[in-house]
């Protein structure tokens, strides 16, 4: 890589003396784990608040909404005052703001002040998820990226998926706050372990006005946009409120796009997508998280209504997939750095449209070590595409936007996720009643079973689709990181 093509005001420069980068991915991992596991952790300790809170459990929903909604509106914004302000300090600050908004929520003894703590430390979270990234790139950028990002997705697949088994078992010999407090002391731990070991940017930063009418109108898009996808299944799908949100969500995300096209310091670089490795692969990635979530949210329905599984049973099948993927995620990152991205990330996603089809062989009786060796199929897939996929489209951007590519590259994930949930449960709601069966849990067996397969080839899918769309860069040559050696514009 050429050096001297980089700008000298360049702010991702690090000082001289390097940081020990095995070291800043050790905190970086713990972000990023704490971050993802705050996505879900709150799932099963729902019931115990709407009780204690005097909350019906329709609006205490909104726990876990407000969250999610705020890291998918401030994701970009956040990665864009990364690469002006710094990344490190982003992201160190991030792991403050994430204590403060736990320890909140932990002193809450009303429904909206937990929901108001929970946007502080969705805040705080979106810090670090939009910055988590970039450090990663930046740091390992002269060889490994692969295998660092694998152990990056690793923390993500493992903080999202297992919460609800940690959850429960807080929740169960601690009470709900313990979910919120355990994060402040890890979080402390974190911030001043970050303010030794992250790397500190050399010389002088750009200075450039930040693009405040852009972000409103981006979080105003955004924030409508998935809190209409969020709740369109209860609305109806046709209603006009569902309709008139949707139209109002695409109005400021087109006033969005065309202001940023014409604003001289945008929040959000078009530019990026004109980089075939880094469009291809937040399309491919978005595809991705869409169809797992379309599994993650079904399969316990499948073993609870189904195959009458226990809750507790369900969470330990559940547990297969990410385990999986802590072993799939390094060595596929490992790999990548050998042979390139392209033929991994294609193939993840084909195993993971086998393993859909796959699910459409299960019977209402099937034992939980066979429903566990289907899901670690998921693992091995996700495995597979995630960890190349980040390692291409972060080194395929020029480093003075690796926050922005950061950012931006969590919000599909995220975006995907929230997608996953709706769609799948859209659709099996809607199977359930063309079969004439209660959408609930009582529905009979085999009704339950042809709505989970109608569910499963749906994301069979677009996980092809998926696989379509990655396809398009194995006839390129593998990504490198050339293009971080290109001036800026």
């Amino acid at each position: 890589m050429d050096k001297t093509t980089v700008p000298r005001n360049d702010e991702s420069r690090v000082s001289s003396r390097a940081p020990n980068r095995w070291l800043v991915l050790a905190n970086v991992s713990v972000g990023t784990f704490m971050s993802t596991l705050d996505g879900s952790i709150a799932n099963v300790a729902l019931p115990t608040i709407s009780g204690q809170l005097n909350t019906p459990i329709h609006i205490v929903q909104w726990v876990l909404t407000a969250y999610l909604l705020t890291i998918c509106a401030t994701l970009p914004i956040l990665g864009k005052l990364a690469d002006l302000w710094g990344r490190s300090r982003v992201y160190n600050y991030g792991f403050l703001l994430f204590a403060f908004g736990s320890a909140l929520c932990g002193l809450s003894h009303s429904f909206g002040m937990l929901v108001f703590s929970r946007v502080v430390q969705a805040l705080g979270a979106s810090c670090l998820m939009s910055s988590s990234q970039a450090i990663v790139a930046e740091v390992f950028s002269q060889g490994g990226r692969g295998r660092a990002m694998g152990i990056t997705g690793t923390m993500v697949s493992l903080g999202s998926l297992t919460g609800p088994g940690i959850g429960g078992i807080l929740v169960g010999r601690l009470g709900w706050t313990s979910i919120f407090w355990i994060n402040v002391p890890i979080g402390i731990l974190g911030f001043v372990a970050g303010l030794y070991l992250l790397p500190r940017p050399s010389g002088r930063r750009k200075r450039e006005p930040f693009d405040y009418a852009g972000s409103a109108l981006f979080i105003a898009g955004m924030f409508s946009l998935l809190y209409t996808l969020s709740n369109a299944q209860e609305w109806g799908w046709a209603a006009p409120a569902t309709w008139g949100a949707f139209a109002f969500s695409l109005t400021m995300l087109g006033a969005f796009c065309a202001w940023e096209r014409r604003s001289a310091h945008p929040m959000l670089d078009f530019g990026l997508y004109r980089i075939r490795a880094f469009a291809i692969g937040n399309a491919a990635a978005l595809l991705s998280f869409m169809a797992l979530f379309f599994s993650n949210v079904m399969m316990p329905f499948y073993m609870e209504n189904v195959l009458g599984y226990s809750t507790e049973l369900t969470g330990y099948t559940m547990m297969v997939y990410p385990l999986t993927m802590a072993f799939a995620a390094p060595l596929s990152g490992w790999l990548s750095d050998r042979i390139g991205p392209n033929f991994l990330t294609t193939a993840g996603l084909a195993v993971n449209a086998l393993g859909f089809g796959l699910l459409n062989t299960l019977s209402a009786h099937e034992p939980a070590w066979a429903v566990g060796l289907h899901l670690a199929l998921f693992g091995l897939g996700g495995g597979m595409f995630q960890s190349p996929n980040n390692s291409s489209v972060m080194g395929a951007v020029p480093r003075t936007k690796l926050g922005t590519a950061g950012g931006l590259n969590a919000l599909v994930r995220n975006v995907g996720m929230v997608l996953g949930i709706s769609l799948s449960v859209s659709i099996y709601s809607s199977r359930l009643r063309h079969l004439g069966a209660d959408s609930g849990a009582g529905a009979d067996t085999l009704s339950a079973i042809g709505a989970l397969h109608f569910v499963f080839w749906t994301a069979m899918g677009i996980c092809l689709l998926g696989l379509a769309v990655s396809a398009g860069r194995i006839a390129r040559r593998p990504a490198t990181d050339q293009a971080e050696a290109r001036p800026e514009r």
